[in-house]
């Protein structure tokens, strides 16, 4: 019987054993199971920090003008009689460009010149005459009065002809004309635009902060939208010595070549002017840096060593970092990244302090310091 017994309390507590064994190993499976659902890894792609040299400069957007630059206009009215020049030339400075009808004007000033000489004539007799005393002195400043006053006479008669002339004032580039021969020009009607186109000016402006780092040859480059690939070198020419007392602004301005004419006045112009040494800095792509009112962070991965399945054990650690000047797609940081750093730069919003992650660098956000713009 008591054998019986002992067969009994063993069965059982193997019985038992098994149960309570089982429900153990149960729960802990369900607890790996609803641990690695609760936090899998979050794919992440990365870069490592690294150094870049960096050039200060200022930024500014400005707008070209040329050297000389006119609308050029008569100052009287008439008729166009003659058409000197076709639209798009180049011309020289005193090239005669139009004329307008002044036939009465010719005949008027050569009716004026035939008293001039007719006045210098008399004047050039009584004189001779007062040596030998047979006129008075009387009638010889007389003659001299009359002299001068048919001398002005042509002279403002020879200005009313030469005003109906136009003449480039300065050498330069025709722009398109806007009169036809035979046309009634009223004064001050433009006849064409004229532009010296090397060399040309930008003008800007910068904070007066900015007087510091600023002086009269100093390198700027342009670029403009119409020359996307191209920038354009050119030196400060003149600093305005007053600031603008509503804007704090001062106004800069810059000469630059242009051989071949491809800038134009009137274009739109974004400028750089270096100041300092180059600098050495601590780079990222801006999308690994999230902005937030409390301050900027970025995830850093770290390797934990290998994991239980063999698998590297990758988490995503939470830096505070102090943000710089940016450079197109990347931002420079000055304090939280150091050189080498693996930082996570796509994925981070599904990240926490902690994370486990896995690394797929298949796509790439931007990092370029001079991005271009894609019509694509």
């Amino acid at each position: 019987m008591a054998k019986r017994m002992i067969i009994m309390l063993i069965a059982a507590a193997i019985v038992l054993g098994g149960v309570f064994g089982f429900q153990v190993f149960k729960a802990h499976m369900i607890k790996q199971v609803m641990a690695k659902f609760a936090n899998p890894p979050q794919t992440v792609s990365t870069i490592t920090a690294g150094n870049q040299d960096w050039q200060p400069h200022l930024s500014a957007v400005g707008t070209l003008r040329a050297e000389n630059g006119a609308n050029l206009s008569l100052q009287l009215s008439g008729i166009v009689d003659q058409l000197d020049f076709k639209s798009g030339d180049d011309v020289q400075k005193g090239q005669v460009l139009l004329r307008l009808r002044n036939d009465d004007d010719v005949a008027k000033l050569q009716s004026l010149q035939a008293n001039a000489e007719l006045a210098r004539i008399n004047y050039d007799r009584d004189r001779k005459q007062l040596l030998i005393h047979a006129v008075a002195q009387a009638t010889v400043d007389s003659d001299v009065a009359t002299l001068k006053n048919d001398d002005a006479l042509v002279a403002q008669q020879q200005a009313i002809v030469d005003q109906k002339i136009l003449h480039a004032p300065f050498a330069g580039h025709l722009g398109i004309r806007a009169v036809d021969l035979g046309q009634y020009l009223t004064a001050g009607t433009t006849v064409v635009t004229l532009q010296a186109l090397d060399p040309l000016f930008v003008d800007f402006y910068l904070p007066q902060q900015a007087l510091a780092n600023l002086k009269v040859g100093q390198s700027v480059a342009l670029q403009v939208d119409t020359w996307p690939d191209q920038t354009f070198n050119g030196k400060i020419s003149a600093i305005n010595p007053q600031v603008d007392s509503t804007s704090r602004n001062v106004q800069v301005r810059a000469e630059l070549p242009n051989p071949d004419h491809r800038l134009l006045p009137g274009m739109f112009a974004t400028l750089q002017i270096e100041t300092g040494a180059p600098q050495r800095f601590v780079t990222l792509p801006d999308t690994a840096v999230a902005y937030n009112p409390y301050g900027s962070t970025v995830y850093i991965v770290v390797d934990k060593g290998k994991g239980a399945d063999g698998q590297p054990n990758l988490i995503a650690q939470q830096s505070f970092v102090t943000t710089g000047d940016t450079r197109g797609d990347q931002v420079a940081i000055l304090k939280g990244v150091n050189p080498g750093d693996k930082v996570v730069t796509a994925g981070q919003i599904k990240l926490h302090n902690g994370s486990p992650v896995a690394i797929n660098n298949s796509v790439q956000p931007l990092d370029n310091p001079h991005p271009q713009v894609s019509e694509q």
